[in-house]
Formats: structure tokens, C-alpha cells, sequence
């Protein structure tokens, strides 16, 4: 099964000058979780939106709903509070090999 989430930033971090090196620390702990999904070909996608106020995606394979709201609330960033989660079921119906960057 394929799911997605949704990633907000809480308010404080909305401006850039509230950023500490504990916030950046997670959000690269965030990072290498999904190296590691990807790793073991779990993930499927994974961005963010480019504007002020950015939404983060996670699209990956998961065996069942419980596995999915487990593997989105593991995410280092939700957990430590530095960002909020909704997940969805998703279904990639068309991808493109060559727009892979």
C-alpha cells in the first residue's frame, strides 16, 4: 500500500531567524531517515513546496494504515515537535523515470 504525508513547520519556525542548532539537528536526523527509506525501498518521493510557508511530502510503501501513522510519527521531526504530520493513503497512478532529480 502507498501513503503519503504531509510535514508543516510549527509557527516558530516559520521565520528563519528563529532556527536553533537543535532545530537543524533534527531536520537532519529528519534527512537521513529518509535516505534510509529510501535505502531499503520504502520511500517513494519525498520534497518540499518552495514558498514562504514550505509542506514538506513523504509518498512511501507501507504494509498496512497502523505501519503508515507508525512510520510517520517515527519521523524524527514530528516527534521531536518541530513539525506536524497528516497522513493520507495515496496511489501513484503515472511516474516518470526521467524527472527523478
Amino acid at each position: 500500500m502507498q501513503f503519503i504525508y504531509f510535514l508543516n513547520l510549527t509557527e516558530r519556525l516559520i521565520d528563519d531567524n528563529n532556527w536553533t542548532e537543535k532545530d537543524e539537528k533534527i531536520v537532519s536526523d529528519h534527512f537521513k531517515r529518509l535516505l534510509q527509506m529510501k535505502d531499503n525501498g520504502q520511500l517513494i518521493l519525498a520534497g518540499k513546496t518552495s514558498d514562504r510557508d514550505p509542506v514538506g511530502v513523504v509518498i512511501f510503501n507501507a504494509k498496512n494504515h497502523e505501519e503508515a501513522c507508525k512510520i510517520m510519527n517515527d519521523d524524527p521531526a514530528i516527534r521531536k515537535g518541530i513539525m506536524s504530520g497528516e497522513l493520507r493513503p495515496y496511489r501513484v497512478a503515472l511516474i516518470s523515470e526521467e524527472n527523478n532529480s
